[in-house]
């Protein structure tokens, strides 16, 4: 199939962090969902004369973004978990209500496709049930986005130990009350796999998913504190055996800043590094609390970072170094994690907030976020975090035909001064309303507020209707143990940071 679509302005990526590359009054050829050509539309018509032609004379044309980073559908909050403090927040979750996946996966879909999402980096995990139930889980997310026409790079996220908080599940159980002691632990229990079983659960879906467009499969140890050293080499084996990358969460807390100096006695990015897990394999979610020469090991390896803002900011997690990161050339991506600011997963939004936060006093633009570098975290950045690489994230020939139609005059009515600069003006101004199509793998997946191939009212109508049930037993029985466990946690805390407070180097407004 060959489809011509052209546009009033049409970006195919970033030059550097202050320059878009921009065709004006541009056309875009794709071929079975490649792109072929990109120019004047006279000279794609030259090229295509047969194809088809679709005209957005009034809209700006994106390279579709890249979600990064992303767990659940419904949000924790509406499952009725407040925004703690991120270790609390784990056993605020233990009451959450449980949705059918493809349910769940479809409705954050549907928020991000709106926002101009074209690939969502999927991490699922914390599901009970042994491998048969968790391969089926798997399943359905995967069979979710492909039924929606969305790109979704999947990873199930290997968890070994210390469920709950940062020690071994027995030793934490031992020490509450009964009955809760029992109730926690088989609780936990429900969770664990054996290590093998997450190494043939990663061999099946990629069987399984051989010849699929739309979907990937990749690896994802979850975080320092959850794996083993064995089990972080073995996954580090498997990803460079399959060539597939790996995302882990990292540093994403002062907590776990510290759980990594008790366990290793050095920081947790030093340990990786010397466990020689790093490279441009890796992603490290959030990094918070990377430190100055964390950030060069970082650079040194060419190891990948996914910024996850509105997450950091939520679950009192910090502000990550983003400009640091910027200064030494590491690829970054972005991420929505649960949900963004807004209680969504709206990427328009996230572009903002990442614009703004890391605003530094001074008066030098080289020290703070462009708006071109934060769409090139957005878009090719994030693209190079997910299995799909350089085939995504940018409008060139020979690269996956995905890109967002935002509406230019919705954007900036009733009036843009045009001295400033396009870009510049679409991140700071455009909101979702103004997102008129998506392409994905050259296919229109949404047009004017619609989805093409699955019906979002009705899989609303249909998650409102099972939600709104009342309580099973079991639910009850999960809230119950949720509210009796969260002082525990709360109590295995205090005290667990050294007295004396750390002395930050990323910039802020406090001064000695």
């Amino acid at each position: 199939m060959e489809l011509i679509v052209q546009a009033g302005h049409v970006v195919t990526g970033i030059k550097d962090r202050d320059t878009p590359i921009i065709v004006e009054q541009g056309s875009v050829l794709s071929r079975n969902g490649v792109i072929a050509a990109v120019g004047s539309l006279a000279e794609m018509q030259q090229l295509a004369p047969l194809a088809e032609l679709r005209r957005y004379p009034d809209h700006v044309m994106m390279p579709g973004f890249v979600n990064s980073h992303h767990h659940v559908g419904m949000t924790p909050l509406q499952l009725g978990s407040p925004d703690h403090a991120l270790e609390l927040w784990f056993a605020s979750r233990i009451p959450a209500r449980r949705l059918d996946l493809t349910l769940d996966t479809l409705y954050s879909a549907f928020e991000m496709i709106a926002s101009g999402v074209t690939t969502v980096q999927h991490i699922q995990g914390w599901m009970p049930g042994g491998y048969d139930a968790i391969h089926g889980a798997a399943t359905k997310v995967l069979n979710a986005y492909r039924s929606l026409g969305m790109r979704a790079s999947y990873c199930y996220a290997v968890r070994e130990q210390n469920r709950l908080v940062y020690e071994a599940d027995e030793a934490f159980c031992a020490r509450l009350p009964s009955p809760w002691n029992e109730r926690l632990a088989a609780h936990l229990k429900t969770q664990a796999m054996p290590f093998p079983d997450f190494l043939r659960l990663f061999d099946q879906l990629t069987a399984e998913n051989e010849g699929q467009s739309l979907t990937r499969v990749q690896l994802a140890p979850a975080n320092l504190h959850w794996c083993s050293d064995d089990g972080l080499l073995a996954l580090h084996e498997k990803s460079r055996a399959s060539g597939v990358p790996m995302h882990m969460h990292l540093l994403e807390t002062v907590y776990q800043k510290e759980y990594a100096r008790r366990r290793t006695g050095k920081t947790a990015l030093r340990h990786l590094h010397d466990l020689g897990v790093l490279g441009p394999h890796m992603t490290l979610g959030h990094g918070v609390w990377l430190n100055a020469e964390d950030i060069d090991i970082v650079a040194d390896t060419g190891t990948c970072i996914c910024h996850n803002c509105s997450s950091n900011f939520r679950l009192r997690s910090g502000l990550a170094p983003l400009n640091q990161w910027e200064k030494k050339g590491i690829t970054i991506g972005m991420g929505l994690d649960e949900a963004g600011i807004n209680e969504d997963r709206d990427m328009l939004q996230e572009l903002r907030l990442a614009l703004r936060v890391h605003r530094v006093p001074g008066m030098d633009d080289e020290d703070v976020p462009s708006c071109a570098q934060i769409v090139r975290m957005a878009t090719e950045g994030g693209a190079m975090t997910t299995a799909f690489g350089a085939t995504i994230g940018r409008l060139d020939p020979g690269r996956a035909f995905d890109a967002a139609l935002i509406n230019w005059k919705t954007t900036t009515y009733p009036y843009q001064d045009p001295d400033i600069p396009m870009l510049d003006a679409l991140v700071q101004r455009a909101k979702s309303n103004a997102v008129d199509a998506v392409y994905i793998g050259g296919e229109l997946v949404y047009a004017e507020g619609r989805f093409t191939n699955v019906d979002r009212d009705a899989v609303l109508a249909e998650i409102a209707d099972t939600l709104g049930k009342p309580r099973s037993p079991e639910d009850e029985a999960r809230r119950d143990l949720g509210r009796a466990v969260f002082p525990y946690v709360k109590r295995f805390y205090q005290g667990y940071l050294p007295e004396e407070p750390s002395k930050p180097f990323y910039a802020c407004s406090a001064v000695d």
